[in-house]
């Protein structure tokens, strides 16, 4: 979770949203998509999402916009982790059904990949150092402090430094990588 959002890479946000969606489409959950426009979005196997504007403030105050409008069990995945599949977002969904209040797909950066949860819980997100190395400890110990069960089926890695796009290379995501980047 660093500064992809201010560096070169910031492009491969944009260009992987569709794969992010597809991964997702693939589970049969309701998926919701927040993007700075509105409207709808249609992917190669024809399903329709409608994009709703995102709401204003820090990464925490965005995500927990999205949580608490989906008004049910909900998992929040990022666009910039391509290693992100199908089966782990059948796996989170399994853990919020019927094993813990949230939870949590770490990244290798120290922050997460994917973050679910049953209820909105806003001591999650409001004065967290976003996109630092701390994320993911800082969030541990706020879900200890809150009494909350929570459970991380797995470790995965995301897009934020120039190394990640060899990682994409050799998963065969090269067509996602920007021009002046492959």
């Amino acid at each position: 979770m660093s500064g992809v959002a201010a560096s070169p890479l910031a492009p491969l946000r944009v260009r992987s949203t569709p794969n992010t969606i597809a991964s997702a489409a693939r589970t049969s959950f309701r998926l919701l998509r927040d993007s700075v426009g509105s409207g709808r979005f249609r992917i190669a196997v024809e399903i329709v999402i409608t994009l709703t504007r995102q709401a204003d403030g820090d990464l925490g105050a965005r995500m927990l916009a999205a949580i608490t409008r989906a008004n049910t069990c909900v998992l929040v995945i990022g666009s910039d982790c391509p290693a992100l599949t199908p089966d782990h977002l059948r796996t989170a969904a399994e853990v919020l059904r019927h094993h813990a209040d949230v939870v949590v797909i770490p990244a290798e950066d120290g922050g997460y990949a994917l973050i679910g949860m049953r209820t909105p819980e806003p001591a999650l997100f409001s004065d967290v150092p976003w996109s630092t190395p701390g994320v993911m400890d800082e969030t541990r110990r706020r879900l200890r402090t809150l009494g909350l069960t929570w459970h991380e089926p797995t470790t995965l890695w995301d897009v934020d430094l120039p190394h990640d796009l060899e990682r994409m290379r050799a998963i065969g995501l090269h067509d996602l990588i920007p021009s002046g980047d492959a």
